[in-house]
């Protein structure tokens, strides 16, 4: 799934904004945390290991069962704090993924939830995006 969201958030995001899988947030000399996926207003640069929060738009976390309780508080809490002003945890129900979509609040440096996403997403934050979310699954329509 990680594969085909960056896909197809690759082929919609503007110029300047980069699509990455499997690379590090530098939020502070400590935490260096690695979603499942980026996207950053940073040009493309293949040495790069890590986007800093202040390039960083949107962090995605798939969540699975090892990973939950981190995905649904401690990163959401870590990356708010950061200042990221996207972050969406996608869970799965009954086989179908689904996005739940938060915006930063800045004065409370917290995250506010926006939407809960089923069967297709549309936005317009961090950038314009449609995604059929079924499409992501393989063996589901495209």
């Amino acid at each position: 799934m990680v594969t085909a969201l960056v896909n197809v958030l690759t082929g919609q995001a503007p110029p300047g904004v980069e699509v990455d899988r499997e690379i590090t947030v530098r939020l502070d000399r400590w935490n260096r945390p690695e979603p499942d996926l980026v996207a950053a207003a940073a040009p493309y640069d293949p040495s790069r290991t890590f986007y800093t929060p202040e390039e960083t738009l949107l962090v995605v976390a798939v969540v699975s069962p090892e990973s939950a309780h981190r995905d649904r508080t401690v990163k959401l809490r870590k990356y708010a704090e950061a200042g990221i002003a996207n972050y969406w945890r996608i869970e799965e129900e009954d086989g179908s993924p689904v996005v739940h979509a938060y915006e930063l609040d800045e004065p409370t440096r917290s995250y506010v939830p926006t939407a809960i996403h089923r069967g297709e997403l549309r936005t317009t934050t961090p950038f314009t995006i449609t995604l059929d979310l079924e499409g992501l699954v393989p063996g589901h329509r495209n």
